[in-house]
């Protein structure tokens, strides 16, 4: 199962009716990161009249929070922490910051505010894909080399490393629920003569066309 979370967090700002909207997200792990999160930007942005918060934790989006601030109740926290949910994000906290701009936008105004600045933070965040994969080493003769290249190539396996030395070493990243379907294919694409060694379970995403693995 893959589980979309920010690579790294940004900000986005909008206006409406004079007033603006200024939404920072962030990736966190913890309630307790999130928290210190919200507290980091109530100081920066100390003389905002609102700063409203979400979060949402875990792979199937379990835990979450959020914060009206003194909006009028569900206009502000309710409605960012669904645009979050709907675009299937977790592990990820959001602040908007509210800076009035003399006109009142009413509830409906408000719901539609906070939302569109958590949609427009999220546009200039970096959303990957994290999966449950496993790290495999294949080692190969050197006639083995081109056909595992092809085949790696073929079904979009990421490439972690290569050695040469009398025989060459693939490493390479697959989801886990692939690994008896590729196994085999390696086996097949080389006549038996590969050796495969499963290196253990990870979690990976990627990253401009290359693999980045995470703890």
């Amino acid at each position: 199962m893959a589980i979309k979370s920010l690579y790294k967090g940004a900000e986005g700002e909008i206006t409406e009716k004079k007033s603006r909207f200024i939404a920072t997200l962030k990736p966190v792990k913890t309630e307790e990161e999130a928290v210190a999160f919200f507290n980091e930007m109530k100081k920066k942005y100390w003389d905002a009249r609102h700063n409203c918060t979400a979060f949402v934790l875990g792979a199937k989006q379990e835990l979450t929070r959020s914060s009206d601030d003194g909006e009028p109740s569900g206009t502000a926290g309710r409605p960012m922490l669904d645009v979050l949910v709907k675009e299937g994000v977790t592990d990820v906290a959001v602040v908007v910051t509210r800076y009035f701009g003399g006109v009142l936008l009413g509830t409906g105004g408000l719901v539609r505010a906070y939302q569109q600045a958590v949609s427009e933070g999220l546009r200039h965040c970096q959303v990957i894909e994290k999966k449950a994969g496993m790290k495999l080493s294949v080692q190969t003769d050197y006639n083995g080399l081109g056909k595992l290249q092809y085949l790696f190539a073929q079904q979009e396996i990421p490439v972690l490393d290569i050695s040469y030395t009398d025989q060459v070493v693939i490493q390479i990243v697959i989801e886990a629920e692939r690994c008896g379907e590729i196994e085999k294919a390696i086996t097949e694409k080389t006549s038996g003569t590969a050796g495969i060694t499963r290196d253990g379970e990870c979690t990976f995403a990627m990253l401009d066309g290359a693999p980045h693995l995470f703890d």
